[in-house]
């Protein structure tokens, strides 16, 4: 039996830096992508919970930085940025638990989908809203894809339209929703059921 101090200190929980906006720019990117290397070498740590400091989970990329930086070398490196960060939560040998609580649309719907597990608040919604502005979220769809059924995604894709929670549960982007007073607790017994796993197994 272990104790909860001793348990929370093999958790981390990784909070996604919206430094103005709802909106992740390129430095943000790299900022996740630089802790989940540090974590993956960390191996006092045995569950990563990814979460947002604020009321979305992420809205994807910042079209405002994508439109003052138009040039293809800007727009090259920060989609190979994305790439890399969505790949290394993949690539991380600790399980990666998505909290949303709130809205996750475009990259932001990639990166829920890209995680191990998914637990949302029932308010959260969830899209691929590329096509309304013109731009398809063809990046996102590969991931998403790998979730979801292939009529379930192009609806998603040609419509934009938001799915909630419930659909998300639904069609297998989630794993379960919750009140957000219940997240909190959901997802933290969660964390605790992979580590006695790990810890049983001496991993």
């Amino acid at each position: 039996m272990y104790k909860r101090q001793a348990l929370e200190s093999t958790l981390i929980s990784h909070g996604l830096p919206y430094p103005e906006n709802i909106n992740v720019a390129k430095e943000s990117i790299k900022a996740i992508e630089n802790s989940l290397l540090k974590i993956s070498r960390e191996k006092t740590i045995k569950v990563v919970i990814l979460s947002a400091n604020g009321p979305v989970f992420s809205a994807g990329h910042d079209l405002k930085e994508m439109r003052a930086n138009t040039n293809y070398k800007f727009i090259h490196e920060l989609f190979l940025q994305c790439s890399r960060t969505m790949l290394q939560i993949t690539r991380l040998p600790q399980p990666v638990i998505a909290k949303v609580n709130g809205i996750a649309t475009a990259a932001g719907c990639q990166l829920v989908a890209s995680c191990d597990l998914a637990l949302s608040s029932n308010d959260a919604t969830f899209a691929t809203p590329g096509v309304n502005i013109g731009l398809f979220c063809s990046t996102p769809m590969v991931a998403v894809s790998r979730k979801i059924s292939r009529k379930r995604m192009m609806k998603m894709l040609l419509t934009g339209e938001p799915v909630n929670a419930r659909t998300a549960k639904e069609i297998g982007l989630i794993n379960d929703f919750f009140s957000k007073r219940k997240l909190e607790h959901c997802q933290y017994l969660l964390s605790i059921y992979f580590i006695i796993i790990v810890k049983d197994n001496d991993l």
